[in-house]
């Protein structure tokens, strides 16, 4: 690999003078097409056919990095990263080649650190990513102003925008390293008006803008039901598409719709051209355990025996020990404790979360652990069921207390009943602010969301997001302060 990259950089002098150009021409419009459904292989041979018809077109080696992406973002394989690594710089300096005076010039290169810059955080490199990031932003920003009317830097410039104004309290270096002012309306806005977009050069990265927009929409503008609606008013190809099948199935499940999530799972195209994940494991053990089923062990032990990387390996370890307690093997739960410990980083919020639980050693009360499952799982009625009417020494210690006040509120919130729910989430704020459980912290973030959502009160909503921002010390820090963040941005019209 090294003679490689040697050869690579060897020649870049000789090839600047090549009549290197930039054209996305329908070959490299099909192979991004593929590689965008995730069928990598078919992608690849398309790309390499491509450089052997027009050996001066950057494009396809700008694509190649599509190629590489995917599989190192989903499946975290350490040997393909530190085997790909060296290609990041090879490749921006391949784009420098091109012409200068071409609106791709800074776009491909915009692109390329923007992907490494999330291949970095997966792989723990917390300071690659800010600068990958904030060349990104750089890159795009010049190109704006050099061809603003070149519709693609929305693509880039979208999601960095909703980024740079929600990063939490705990990455805010980031937001220093790029000195921005992020804007979530204005990203989110960008990516939809570019979805729309008639223009032919548009047209190309429809796919993946939707991607950006689905997402945002859900975690930043706060308005889950509207991006799954969204897949469904498109018309998204979420059989054949393997990343909208991803997508569909990631926001369902975190939108307590677990069993939409199996459902696209299972339906989606099995033909074997297409990229072998773990991920679909994933999905599925989680669904699965959301619903109580007894066979969600199997899909946990297979995504944990085929997963190379460290992301949410502590949280599914601790998954597949509650499902084991569940099943009555408390034998199998203290063994799935002790590879939460040994397996994986606590680089999430979730993965810390399982960590404390692992080293805390306080065995789950089950009725409590049943409830939630049920309950994120989509199944608040049945989660009802398991808590109504449980006298009160099921409960016996502060902090069975404290999760049944909050559990009770997520439970009526998801049925409706959203001034019973304040009440309960009231209840939660008052006892847990000063311990170091997420339980207030997320009941005054739920708190907001009801008045924001369902009361449209936003000065009452901005006061319970920054109570969330306010509590410290707790399990999710980050994840919960990006997502009040989001709610002050949004309840303050900015």
């Amino acid at each position: 690999m090294k003679y490689l990259i040697a050869a690579i950089f060897f020649c870049l002098p000789f090839l600047a003078n090549a009549g290197k150009y930039f054209d996305f021409n329908e070959n490299c419009r099909q192979a991004y097409t593929e590689v965008m459904s995730l069928r990598i292989a078919n992608g690849q041979r398309l790309l390499d056919e491509e450089k052997k018809v027009h050996p001066d077109n950057l494009i396809p080696y700008f694509l190649d990095n599509y190629v590489d992406f995917f599989p190192l973002f989903f499946n975290e394989d350490v040997k393909e990263f530190d085997k790909k690594m060296p290609l990041k710089e090879a490749r921006l300096a391949a784009m420098k080649i091109g012409p200068a005076d071409s609106p791709w010039y800074l776009f491909t290169q915009s692109v390329l650190q923007l992907q490494w810059a999330a291949i970095h955080i997966k792989f723990g490199e917390k300071w690659a990513a800010g600068w990958s990031f904030k060349a990104a932003f750089t890159l795009v920003k010049e190109n704006q102003k050099l061809f603003p009317n070149f519709a693609p830097n929305k693509i880039v410039m979208g999601p960095l925008q909703v980024a740079a104004g929600t990063i939490p309290k705990g990455y805010q270096w980031l937001t220093n390293m790029l000195g921005v002012k992020g804007n979530i309306a204005s990203g989110i806005n960008d990516l939809y008006s570019f979805i729309n977009n008639p223009d032919p050069v548009a047209s190309i990265f429809k796919d993946e803008a939707t991607f950006y927009f689905c997402y945002l929409k859900f975690h930043f503008e706060n308005k889950p039901d509207a991006a799954l609606q969204f897949i469904r008013t498109q018309r998204l190809d979420v059989v054949n598409n393997h990343l909208f099948t991803y997508m569909a199935a990631n926001l369902s499940l975190n939108n307590q719709q677990s069993g939409d999530t199996k459902n696209y799972v299972l339906r989606r195209n099995a033909s074997i051209a297409y990229m072998a994940s773990p991920m679909w494991d994933f999905e599925l053990a989680y669904s699965k355990l959301y619903h109580l089923e007894p066979d969600a062990n199997v899909y946990f032990e297979r995504f944990l025996g085929n997963f190379k990387g460290n992301f949410y390996v502590k949280d599914s370890w601790l998954k597949l020990g509650w499902h084991h307690l569940l099943q009555g093997n408390t034998a199998l739960y203290n063994s799935c404790l002790q590879q939460v410990k040994l397996r994986g980083n606590a680089e999430t919020d979730a993965d810390k979360k399982a960590l404390k639980e692992a080293k805390y050693g306080k065995v789950p009360n089950t009725f409590l652990l049943k409830a939630r499952l049920l309950s994120d799982g989509g199944y608040p009625q049945e989660a009802y069921q398991v808590l109504h009417g449980k006298p009160a020494p099921v409960f016996t210690t502060d902090d069975d207390r404290l999760e049944f006040a909050y559990r009770t509120g997520r439970i009526y919130e998801a049925l409706g009943k959203y001034d019973d729910a304040i009440e309960a989430y009231g209840n939660t704020i008052k006892a847990g602010r000063d311990r170091t459980g997420y339980f207030a912290a997320r009941a005054a973030l739920q708190t907001g969301m009801i008045y924001e959502q369902h009361k449209k009160n936003n000065i009452m909503a901005i006061s319970f997001y920054q109570q969330c921002l306010a509590m410290e010390n707790h399990d999710y820090k980050n994840s919960l302060d990006q997502k009040a963040k989001a709610g002050v941005e949004r309840c303050s019209g900015r």
